[in-house]
């Protein structure tokens, strides 16, 4: 077997892992860490403990990001009664009147975030693919993790079981 051929045998286990959003350096359980909404607000990540949490990270470069937008704007108006949160938290690359911008522009009811120093993004496993999107149950446990635009109604089905358990 030539060497060029088993290297690429040897790393295929890690691309594959990669492409599966499997990657060891996953993060499992929510960091506690300080966000700053666009709107302004400061909070902490350890402020959502206890509730189901969709967390989106996106570019408003990102042609998948901007196609499933609305699908995930319906998704948080189905569940938030129940007590959905959803960050969507912007690329620190992406320009910061560009994401302003887009939440205007489309009305996007849930909180939108600034990565601007890609510390929410390394906190949970380097994210660098958008979109990404993580579900986060009550007890802040990773629980599900989507490279590309989610499958919407296996999404709704978890959130709907998450949200149906108590309370940690």
């Amino acid at each position: 077997m030539s060497l060029s051929r088993r290297s690429m045998l040897l790393s295929l286990p890690v691309l594959t892992g990669l492409m599966c959003g499997c990657s060891g350096d996953a993060v499992t359980r929510m960091p506690d860490l300080p966000y700053t909404e666009i709107n302004g607000q400061a909070r902490q990540l350890g402020q959502l403990q206890g509730k189901v949490v969709v967390i989106n990270f996106w570019a408003t470069s990102c042609s998948t990001c901007v196609k499933e937008m609305p699908r995930l704007v319906e998704t948080h108006n189905r569940f938030k009664a129940q007590g959905l949160e959803t960050l969507a938290v912007a690329m620190s690359y992406d320009p910061p009147a560009y994401v302003m911008q887009f939440a205007e522009s489309r009305k996007l009811p849930f909180r939108v975030v600034m990565d601007h120093d890609g510390s929410l993004a390394q906190a949970f496993g380097d994210v660098q693919l958008t979109p990404t999107t993580l579900v986060i149950d009550k007890r802040g446990q990773v629980v599900k993790r989507y490279i590309g635009e989610p499958d919407f109604s296996a999404l709704d089905d978890l959130l709907t079981r998450l949200l149906a358990q108590p309370a940690a």
